[in-house]
């Protein structure tokens, strides 16, 4: 009995391509994987987001005007506040007011948020009840 192994013309070579038919399979299934999952993962719960509007800013003359520079000062119209304890005693005398006035903080846009976290936390200390934020309104067009 006897076994053919092979034959000894040369016919067994090395075969040196690199077979890429398992790698692009793989690859397309991957693909068909993330694209099916994606839309599931970037589902968030619906809520109502607030929109930008445009409110005209009525001044009266019992508004108190603070505003906060790029330095962390902050001024009293246009008088300086020398600290944070004078500020609250301040706002102490005009919350008692009947209507109490509103509070506009104007905020440099170099300014750190500390230095407009320790207005507000002033005002609150204070018992006023109403804080607006002044803006610049957005570019037209933009």
């Amino acid at each position: 009995m006897g076994m053919n192994v092979g034959s000894s013309s040369g016919e067994d070579e090395v075969v040196s391509a690199i077979n890429t038919t398992p790698l692009v399979d793989v690859m397309l299934v991957l693909l068909i994987i993330f694209l099916i999952t994606v839309p599931v993962v970037t589902q968030s719960v619906a809520v109502s987001l607030p929109k930008e509007t445009n409110v005209i800013r009525v001044t009266k003359p019992e508004n108190i005007e603070l505003s906060v520079t790029k330095d962390g000062d902050v001024y009293w119209n246009t008088v300086l506040v020398p600290d944070n304890e004078a500020l609250v005693e301040r706002l102490k005398k005009v919350s008692v007011l009947n209507p109490q006035p509103e509070v506009h903080v104007r905020g440099d846009d170099k300014a750190r948020y500390e230095s407009v976290g320790r207005l507000m936390v002033a005002c609150q200390r204070a018992g006023i009840l109403k804080i607006r934020f002044v803006t610049e309104p957005p570019a037209r067009g933009g």
